[in-house]
């Protein structure tokens, strides 16, 4: 019995995918829900997953742009016992196969011949003289000789002589469809938005003793870590409530303000770069905030992210501190007019009440458009967190 294999809906906003890799060649029995290909889309990839067990027959290839529904091959239920009773065959044939090629070394009986007959030669060959006269003649000599250890000076001299390089060779990799995509949105964005960032430090004190002192009994409660993004996102939601230009889009002649806070948390995947969105940021606690980024985490690594994780957002927050980055300018995320960008936490002279100390400070950056957000609002919009992220008891005051 044959049963069709059909490309399944991945959102409302997705026609088309791309197939980017085949998991299973045709002819391969597979079980139910095993993964038989991936299907690459312009918001994320998707697996697509056999509907019964049998032998797989797809009719498309890599490369191929096939439509939401389309019928891209069928399983053939009625051959699945058949090919179970080869499986053992076939590894018994490849181990058969492969033993005698490794145990192989064609190398070592070639070496050995030639080394011990040079050296026998070169320490019989002339017993009065010393070391530094083979040398010597080693040098006046033009012939091609097996190379020894009292030739290494000759060997030295010529390896002074320049090089020829070979062709410089370049390879080429087509753009994938999340890349082409991402490239094209960030150029996008800096054509329609009149970006400008702002920056401002955060001393990190506060935050990273209140971790230490809490992070056991935290995780312990409610079975995630306490993190910094956390402390971020509510810092973020009281400067957004306080400016909400910052939550604003343009659509025409208008400007849409955002009545609720779904911020992005931007990931870096190797397929490039995601932005998940965690909704309703003011109703959640901190422990609901951590527990969805890190579900979202889990997600991103399993490629399990769906379109609607990735759809909206209000506000975006970005850490390239992770990978040590010092200072940024991040892009906006189209329909968004602003973007914060965590850094590298890095000890610094800093001075307190007219005394130089040490402390962990970060820089922040804001990108915004200035379109929407005037240049006062957006360094208010920073001081505000800073405000908030240095006395941490602020966002539990809701002060």
């Amino acid at each position: 019995m044959k049963i069709d294999i059909k490309v399944p809906a991945m959102g409302e906003s997705i026609s088309e995918a791309t197939v980017s890799a085949l998991l299973k060649p045709n002819g391969t029995v597979v079980t139910a829900d095993a993964e038989i290909l991936e299907l690459e889309t312009d918001k994320l990839n998707q697996m697509l997953f056999a509907p019964q067990a049998g032998e797989l027959m797809l009719t498309i290839k890599v490369g191929d742009t096939v439509t939401i529904g389309q019928v891209i091959g069928f399983i053939e239920t009625e051959v699945k016992a058949a090919v179970k009773e080869v499986k053992p065959e076939i590894k018994q044939e490849v181990k058969q196969e492969v033993k005698p090629e490794v145990k192989q070394p064609e190398f070592k009986p070639e070496i050995k011949p030639e080394i011990k007959p040079d050296v026998q030669k070169s320490s019989s060959s002339d017993n009065q003289q010393p070391v530094r006269v083979s040398i010597e003649e080693a040098i006046k000599s033009t012939d091609n000789k097996p190379v020894i250890a009292a030739e290494m000076p000759n060997i030295l001299n010529q390896a002074k002589e320049p090089v020829k390089c070979g062709k410089r060779q370049e390879t080429r990799t087509k753009m994938s469809k999340i890349r082409q995509v991402i490239a094209a949105r960030l150029v996008e964005a800096q054509k329609q938005a009149a970006m400008l960032t702002t920056f401002n430090e955060v001393d990190m004190t506060q935050i990273m003793l209140l971790r230490e002192h809490y992070k056991d009994a935290f995780t312990k409660e409610h079975g995630v870590k306490l993190g910094f993004m956390s402390f971020f996102v509510k810092a973020a939601v009281a400067a957004l409530e306080a400016y909400p230009g910052a939550n604003s889009y343009i659509e025409g002649d208008e400007i849409i303000h955002r009545q609720y806070y779904d911020i992005g948390i931007a990931v870096s995947t190797d397929r490039g770069l995601v932005v998940p969105v965690v909704r309703d940021c003011n109703h959640l606690s901190f422990s609901g905030i951590e527990a969805a980024i890190e579900n979202y985490a889990k997600k991103a690594r399993t490629g399990g992210l769906t379109v609607d994780d990735l759809t909206g957002g209000g506000f975006t927050i970005t850490n390239g501190g992770v990978y040590g980055s010092l200072m940024s300018t991040p892009i906006l995320n189209l329909s968004q007019s602003a973007i914060l960008g965590m850094h590298k936490i890095q000890k610094r002279a800093v001075v307190v009440d007219d005394q130089i100390v040490i402390r962990p400070m970060m820089y922040l950056a804001l990108s915004y458009d200035h379109r929407i957000i005037d240049g006062k609002e957006a360094v208010s919009f920073l001081v505000t967190m800073k405000n908030m992220l240095e006395d941490p008891a602020r966002l539990l005051l809701e002060v």
